[in-house]
């Protein structure tokens, strides 16, 4: 099991309204904390320093490996979550799928994306629930960045590897700048809409 991978079945499970470009980066720094854990990198600064071989058993974690950036000067951690990132909840939502782990929806629940979908009853589900309800730090601290459960607090997500600490704040930083963009666009959509309605 992975960060990302429970992150991922446990925005399903609580069926909250999770932009897919906001999961998607947590879903990237989920895969680099990681990889930090199993020393497959470094953070030196904010940058990304490659280490020894990836955790084996994970397709996407071996994927995340391989694309890292191998001489320096390596990527900043903020460079990597936009590279990572781009589409990833929607390759987890069907490597899931493929897998059997997720299951149509019965009607009348929230549906993600664009497919009516929910986990099914399996040992990748209990252990991510299991993780939630224990409120492992790594896992409620990128729940809270990307809004998945409001009630907890800051001091329920205190983290005590300063790596995993600067990957975090990189995740916050970047969905801000993703929720900027997303208001830039809605306010010259607006404008331009007004522009051709005319006085």
């Amino acid at each position: 099991m992975t960060t990302a991978k429970d992150l991922f079945i446990i925005a399903m499970d609580l069926r909250r309204s999770v932009g897919q470009g906001d999961l998607s980066l947590a879903l990237a720094g989920a895969e680099l904390i990681d990889l930090i854990g199993a020393g497959a990198v470094t953070v030196d600064g904010d940058h990304i320093v490659p280490g020894g071989p990836p955790p084996l058993g994970d397709r996407f974690l071996g994927e995340a490996a391989a694309g890292l950036t191998r001489q320096a000067p390596y990527e900043r951690i903020e460079d990597w979550l936009w590279r990572r990132g781009r589409d990833l909840s929607a390759a987890y939502q069907a490597a899931l799928e493929e897998n059997g782990e997720l299951k149509p929806q019965r009607s009348g629940r929230w549906s993600f994306g664009s497919e009516r979908v929910e986990p099914a009853d399996t040992p990748a589900r209990r252990h991510a629930a299991d993780r939630w309800k224990e409120k492992e730090p790594v896992l409620t601290a990128l729940a809270a960045v990307v809004g998945i459960d409001d009630e907890r607090s800051d001091d329920q997500t205190d983290l005590d590897d300063g790596a995993v600490t600067t990957v975090v704040a990189a995740v916050h930083d970047a969905v801000m700048e993703l929720e900027a963009v997303r208001q830039r666009r809605t306010i010259e959509n607006a404008a331009f809409a007004n522009l051709w309605r005319g006085p």
